[in-house]
């Protein structure tokens, strides 16, 4: 685990720099919409999606490069429903990643089409993926699309607005992880698997790692926004409380919910048990993810 930071740092350095080349630049007109595209998008983060895309690939033996432009996609895709999420009509947020949000910086208007140019981005991006005996460019694109649509990402985001000041079900509140999170996660992890030629058998136990990692980490999200503050994790802290959300602390209380993310979390490492490759930085990045802090 020792050496899991600096191959993260080398991961996000590399992705950082195929999205540059990738997005227009901040001089390209109309100038103002390039800038705020780029001022969300390379404001730092994790980079969790797009790094377990390459981590994916490397797992079955792909080079990294060979899922970059899937990898620049999904980071896309995640910063634009990040911009959304804190409009004043969604979250009314005013900090993300340790810095004003776009609409804060930029306005309403410009922020919302940022966020649409770089969902617009994202399928431009992954079209870049290169054929494999198994999968074409369509497949690439489908993949992504199915991810952000109705059902989805937007459709978690629908019914996590639609819960705001109730008492939801448990079942209800994993339905809304599994959307609004866990699909593009899972997602992340298959395309990198895709971009790796992955047979039926292996996209299914990565489908399942990323799936179970994907509901761990917003299980642990939860917890940190009851426990953490504000400049740990570089955007308000407290704010489901805020909003009356239903999440696995409310549910479940603090200890609760850190048991469920270590049920997820040893779920996730065990569809990996069945896997034909070398899936040890997955492991690593899921126990990492355990114990995060931000």
């Amino acid at each position: 685990m020792s050496d899991l930071k600096p191959y993260l740092q080398e991961l996000i350095a590399e992705i950082d720099t195929a999205l540059d080349q990738q997005l227009p630049t901040k001089d390209t007109a109309p100038e103002t919409i390039h800038k705020a595209m780029r001022y969300s998008i390379f404001a730092g983060g994790k980079r969790l999606r797009p790094v377990v895309t390459l981590a994916a690939a490397e797992a079955l033996g792909a080079s990294r490069e060979s899922a970059l432009p899937a990898a620049c996609a999904v980071e896309a895709m995640h910063t634009y429903s990040l911009i959304h999420d804190d409009l004043p009509a969604m979250d009314d947020d005013d900090l993300r990643r340790g810095r004003p949000t776009n609409h804060k910086i930029f306005g309403d208007a410009i922020a919302i089409l940022a966020g649409d140019a770089l969902l617009n981005e994202s399928f431009l991006m992954v079209a870049r993926t290169e054929a494999t005996e198994r999968y074409n460019g369509l497949d690439f694109v489908r993949e992504l699309a199915t991810a952000g649509n109705s059902q989805h990402l937007i459709g978690g985001q629908v019914m996590d607005i639609e819960a705001e000041g109730q008492t939801i079900s448990r079942e209800a509140l994993a339905l809304i992880h599994d959307t609004k999170t866990a699909a593009l996660l899972t997602t992340s992890i298959r395309l990198g698997a895709m971009a790796a030629n992955a047979s039926p058998i292996q996209l299914s136990s990565l489908s399942r790692f990323g799936r179970a990692m994907g509901h761990a980490f917003q299980v642990i999200d939860d917890i940190l926004d009851v426990t953490a503050d504000t400049e740990t994790l570089g955007k308000t802290a407290g704010k489901d409380l805020v909003a009356e959300k239903s999440t696995y602390p409310s549910l479940l209380g603090l200890d609760g919910a850190k048991a469920e993310a270590l049920r997820l979390t040893n779920e996730a490492l065990q569809a990996l048990d069945e896997l034909d490759g070398d899936p040890t930085r997955l492991r690593q990045i899921a126990d990492y993810l355990l114990k995060r802090e931000y």
